[in-house]
């Protein structure tokens, strides 16, 4: 598909394809309306005949209406949605009344740009067999009659959502089996409860497609019945049509108690400079305070209990290797910001090289104070005495007394860097099981520390940043941050959450946004595209809903006090459970089996998660 000059997202009849008022709209019978006709439909020639083949063309009718062509058909457009249009049934002349229409009046089931939507509600008349017939239908406000009268149930209807008799690529003629002869058809729009007569069809862009390339503060969104199509979407505080060949997305906010978009949520010059005022005032106060604290810590006798890294036994904590803070400093290019992995709650992760051609990732911990640096210590200590192979290599340690905030723990920097690396930059795709074995792998290690060691360990800061990936695509945890009691677990299970919805996703996407996605029953759409959702066999698809779920319940259920709280065991049960079925359903022998093993070997625990095929149920 050719690329598009952008405009504001709305395009009127005048020639030109330009930004300008909406496309007005009026029939006999109905008051005149107005189109805000959305990327990527657009007009960009007078009235008349169309030639080009675009799927997103429109054609005006003497400034009145608007019609889509596709396959040779003219479909009269009633609505706009922001994943479909709603169209009137093909080649109408004249605004007739009708009641209901043939099964084959519709004509259309599907291509790479249009199919028809789930959403559709569909009202069937004179069926021999009413099996099919759904009675939360009745719940839905039937719409008007086309001339003004009031709307009548039909004998039967039947929501295309069900997805029982109807499936994603039928048409409306599947109908013919339970031997209905005719059908209406209406949506019911977001925030009313009235329906709206007319066939919503869903558009995308292929995804392999220029077209498909996201704006910046946007995701990409799958369709759900147009295969391997894509649409993209703004992230939560943006509005927008969200495509790089569009408006993009523009920030939004709240200015004066209403709502701006754009440029108008920043401050205007006179705006700016009472900003500037104050902050030099701040600033002012802030130098005079500091200079004052300052001068009276100089004054006060020091105590003997003052913090001292010097006198803390640095040489214990590291038992590997102590390494000086210039060595990691000109391995890490001065720390600079393309050495950056990971920023963290913990503190930020760097790549680096160490003079003898040594991968590393040197994590620089926030280390403030004396418990800070005493955890530290304590940290270091741990995980240099308890190797394990899904936890990162801990190569040494740098505590240098004339450095501010010197605490650094050096990790070795596996061959295939880390998860987040993966699944943003597309360095290599990950396949489904690959990332599902990556899911078992780090809540099964998480699960050990938590339920094995004594005291326990937590993370505190679990994201895909810190995940490493060794040259087998095996887990390897970095990151870990100091213990912050006991709600740490339920940090956790959240934190897990979050990466389960980044391996299914490939995106840092809203847990807000994911949630009502998935409540609304269109997981698909936030599927990562490369993993080809429709083309998955349904095994590997429930396989993607219910990791989805799991996410889900992470985010809902693993807090402290909430009922029915989720725990780091039982995530790891779910997510063994599919790794097995997995590998039964591919035929293979699957690599993963000894790793859970080896994390709860004489261990009660091994009794309740286990990837022996053998010793667990597959249902």
């Amino acid at each position: 598909m050719r690329r598009r000059e952008k405009s504001g997202g709305t395009h009127n009849d005048d020639g030109d394809g330009g930004g300008g008022g909406g496309a007005p709209v009026s029939g006999e019978g109905e008051e005149e309306r107005h189109f805000q006709i959305p990327f990527p439909f657009y007009i960009n020639s007078s009235c008349g005949s169309v030639s080009d083949d675009d799927p997103f063309r429109l054609i005006c009718h003497n400034s009145t209406s608007l019609s889509l062509t596709i396959s040779s058909k003219t479909y009269p457009i009633l609505q706009f949605f922001p994943d479909g249009v709603l169209v009137d049934f093909p080649n109408i002349t004249s605004a007739t009344c009708r009641p209901y229409n043939d099964l084959n009046a519709f004509g259309f089931d599907g291509n790479d740009y249009f199919g028809i939507s789930a959403d559709n509600i569909i009202g069937l008349y004179d069926c021999e067999d009413s099996s099919l017939c759904k009675t939360e239908c009745e719940k839905t406000i039937m719409p008007p009659g086309c001339d003004g009268s009031a709307g009548s149930y039909p004998a039967c209807c039947y929501p295309l959502s069900d997805r029982t008799s109807w499936h994603v690529g039928d048409g409306f003629s599947v109908f013919s089996q339970f031997g209905c002869r005719g059908f209406s058809c209406w949506v019911v729009p977001p925030g009313t409860n009235i329906g709206k007569r007319g066939v919503k069809l869903e558009w995308a862009v292929p995804g392999n497609s220029s077209a498909a390339v996201c704006a910046a503060n946007a995701y990409t969104v799958n369709a759900t019945s147009v295969p391997s199509g894509v649409r993209c979407q703004c992230s939560d505080g943006f509005i927008g049509d969200a495509f790089a060949d569009g408006v993009g997305c523009l920030k939004t906010c709240l200015r004066d108690g209403k709502e701006a978009y754009g440029d108008d949520c920043f401050l205007n010059g006179h705006g700016r400079i009472k900003v500037e005022i104050l902050a030099g005032v701040v600033t002012l106060a802030l130098c005079i305070a500091s200079l004052t604290a300052i001068f009276c810590l100089l004054k006060r006798p020091t105590k003997s209990n003052t913090f001292d890294r010097s006198a803390v036994s640095c040489q214990k904590a590291c038992k590997t290797r102590l390494f000086s803070y210039r060595e990691l400093d000109e391995a890490t290019k001065g720390f600079e910001e393309g050495q950056r992995l990971v920023d963290g709650n913990n503190g930020t992760l760097y790549a680096g090289v160490l003079g003898d051609g040594s991968h590393v990732a040197v994590h620089k911990m926030h280390c403030e104070n004396e418990r800070e640096f005493i955890q530290f210590i304590y940290q270091s200590e741990i995980f240099s005495a308890f190797p394990h192979r899904n936890l990162a290599r801990l190569l040494g340690c740098c505590v240098d007394s004339g450095i501010r905030n010197p605490a650094l723990i050096v990790y070795e920097y596996p061959a295939n860097g880390t998860l987040e690396e993966h699944l943003r930059g597309r360095q290599f795709e990950l396949e489904w099981y690959k990332r599902l074995n990556i899911a078992s792998e780090t809540a099964s290690v998480l699960t050990f520390l938590q339920h094995e060691v004594s005291p326990p360990i937590f993370h505190h800061d679990l994201r895909s940043g810190f995940i490493f990936l060794d040259e087998d695509f095996s887990v390897k945890i970095a990151g870990f941050g100091a213990n912050h009691g006991e709600d740490s677990h339920s940090g956790d299970v959240y934190g897990l959450g979050v990466v389960l919805l980044e391996i299914v996703t490939g995106a840092r996407i809203a847990p807000t946004m994911a949630l009502q996605k998935i409540r609304s029953g269109k997981v698909e759409e936030i599927v990562d595209p490369v993993l080809y959702y429709h083309e998955q066999p349904p095994f590997r698809r429930e396989q993607i809903e219910a990791v989805t779920d799991l996410a889900t319940r992470c985010l809902l259920f693993g807090g402290r006090e909430c009922v029915g709280r989720l725990g780091m065991v039982d995530v790891a049960r779910e997510l063994v459970v599919h790794v097995t079925k997995e590998s039964a359903e591919y035929g293979s022998s699957r690599r993963g089996g000894p790793v859970l093993e080896e994390t709860f070997s004489n261990s009660s625990l091994l009794q309740m998660i286990s990837m022996s095929p053998d010793s667990i149920h597959v249902p």
